[in-house]
Parts: structure tokens; sequence; C-alpha cells
């Protein structure tokens, strides 16, 4: 996959964490949406470096799109936990 495919990726990951993360976020949409961008990119490190699964060439690859969703869920969680959580 190319680097636009990983941004398209990221901005759909970060959508299916915000999703699952309810809630107002201290960045809003914007930095929401970055944070999937930089999530999909460090899911798929993980999965190539930590977990040996190398990432697939195909858009569409369920492991790819689980380890970006997953990247995403925890950059999201991280950036509540160090720049507050709305839902005090």
């Amino acid at each position: 996959m190319g680097f636009i495919s990983w941004i398209v990726l990221g901005l759909i990951a970060g959508a299916i964490a915000k999703f699952l993360l309810p809630g107002r976020d201290p960045g809003g949409l914007i930095v929401t949406t970055l944070i999937g961008i930089a999530g999909s990119f460090v899911g798929g490190w993980i999965s190539s470096t930590v977990l040996h699964r190398p990432v697939a060439k195909e858009f569409f690859d369920l492991a790819t799109w689980v380890s970006a969703i997953g990247g995403a869920l925890v950059l999201l969680i991280a950036y509540r936990l160090l720049f507050g959580n709305s839902r005090d």
C-alpha cells in the first residue's frame, strides 16, 4: 500500500475508533482525525515489527484494518489520558 492509501485508511480507522470511544475529545474533530492517521501508521508498524505480521499490499486486508483501528484506539486513549477526558 502506498502513502496515500495509509492516509485514507487512517481517516477511516480514526472514524471507527471515534465511534468505538464516544465522547468529546480535548482536540476536536481535526485532532481526532490526525490521531487516526497516525494510529494507522503505528498499527502497521506494530503489526510488522512486534507481531511479525507483514502488512499486506491489498487495501482490503482484514489484518491491516484491525491493526490500523487498534493503533488509532491506542493513540486516542493515550491522548485522552494525557490531555484530559471530557467525561469528568
